[in-house]
C-alpha cells in the first residue's frame, strides 16, 4: 500500500502529494478547502483596503469644498485647480479640470478628476473615463463625509463577497481548462486518474498559487513589496499552479493493470514471474541431488 493510499484524507494543498490526494477525495472536500483559501484572500484584500486606501479616501473627502457635484456629465468644482486632495503610498486623488498634467503623484494609483471626466494613472499607464450623463453625484465634504462613514463597513463586506465569489468561479473555470492536461500527465505516467479526479486535482493545484498571492498582498500592504514585485508575484503564482498541475499526478498510485506487471517486458514468453519461480525450484532440486 502506498503512502497516498494509507492517508486518503485530503486537507492540505501545499505539497504535490497533498494536491494529488484531492483526485481521490469527495468534491465537497475540495470546495471546502477552496472556500477557506478564498476567505483568506478576501481578508487580505479587506485589510489592504482598510489600511491602505480608506485613510486616503477620508482625507480626500475632508479636502473637498462644502459645495459641488457632478451633474449632466460635468464636474461643478468650487475650488482651486489643479489641486492635490490627498496622497498616500498606494492611492492619490487630485482635481485638474483641464487635465494639464501639473500634478503627478508617486502613489501606485492616482485618480484625477477633470471637468468632463477622470483619469486613472498607474504603473501600466493611464485610462480615462467620462462621468455618467444621467447621474447626479455629490462632490462636496458636507454630503460625502457622512455617506462614507456610514458605508465603509458595507463596502468592505461587498469587497469580501466579490473576492470569494469571484475566486470560486475563476477556479472552477480554470479547473475545467486544466483537467485535460492533468489527465494526460496521469495517463502517460500510468497513474490511476479519472477525468473527474483530474478536475479535482486541477482545482487543488491552484491553491498554492492563491496562498502565495494572498501572502504577497499582505506584504504589499505592509510595505515589504512594491507594486513591481507584486506584479511579478502575480505572474509567478500562475506558473506555480502549472507546476503543481504537472507534478502532482506523479504522486498518484500506478494504474492496477500496470502495477500487476512485475516481470521483465524484454524477456521471452514463458519466462515471467511464474517461470522464474519454477526455475528457482529446479535449481534448488539440482543442488539437493548434487549434495
Amino acid at each position: 500500500m502506498t503512502a497516498l493510499e494509507s492517508r486518503p484524507n485530503a486537507w492540505e494543498p501545499l505539497t504535490p502529494g497533498g494536491v494529488a490526494r484531492f483526485a481521490r477525495a469527495p468534491l465537497g472536500r475540495l470546495l471546502l478547502v477552496q472556500l477557506i483559501v478564498a476567505l483568506l484572500g478576501a481578508a487580505a484584500v479587506d485589510w489592504f483596503l482598510h489600511d491602505g486606501w480608506f485613510p486616503t479616501v477620508r482625507e480626500a473627502i475632508q479636502q473637498l469644498p462644502t459645495e459641488g457635484e457632478i451633474r449632466s456629465g460635468q464636474l461643478d468644482w468650487r475650488g482651486d485647480s489643479p489641486r492635490l486632495l490627498a496622497e498616500g503610498t498606494f492611492l492619490a486623488f487630485n482635481v485638474d479640470l483641464k487635465h494639464e498634467g501639473n500634478i503627478r503623484s508617486p502613489a501606485d494609483l492616482q485618480i484625477e478628476f477633470g471637468r468632463d471626466g477622470f483619469y486613472i494613472y498607474s504603473l501600466l499607464g493611464y485610462a480615462d473615463g467620462r462621468y455618467p450623463a444621467g447621474w447626479v453625484v455629490a462632490f462636496n465634504r458636507k454630503e460625502l463625509a457622512p455617506w462614507w462613514g456610514a458605508w465603509q463597513p458595507a463596502i468592505l463586506a461587498i469587497a469580501a463577497a466579490v473576492v470569494v465569489a469571484g475566486l470560486m468561479v475563476i477556479w472552477a473555470m480554470l479547473a475545467t481548462m486544466y483537467f485535460l492536461p492533468a489527465w494526460l500527465v496521469g495517463y502517460f505516467a500510468n497513474r490511476e486518474l479519472t477525468p473527474g479526479g483530474s478536475w479535482r486535482l486541477a482545482g487543488a493545484a491552484l491553491m498554492p498559487g492563491a496562498l502565495l498571492m494572498t501572502a504577497a498582498i499582505l506584504l504589499y500592504a505592509l510595505g515589504a513589496l512594491d507594486v513591481v514585485r507584486l506584479a511579478f508575484v502575480a505572474g509567478a503564482h500562475l506558473v506555480l499552479g502549472w507546476i503543481y498541475l504537472v507534478v502532482s499526478p506523479l504522486f498518484l498510485p500506478r494504474h492496477p493493470a500496470i502495477a500487476a506487471v512485475k516481470s521483465n517486458p524484454f524477456s521471452p514468453p514463458g519466462t515471467g514471474q511464474n517461470a522464474e519461480g519454477g526455475g528457482e525450484k529446479s535449481d534448488k532440486g539440482s543442488r539437493r541431488a548434487g549434495s
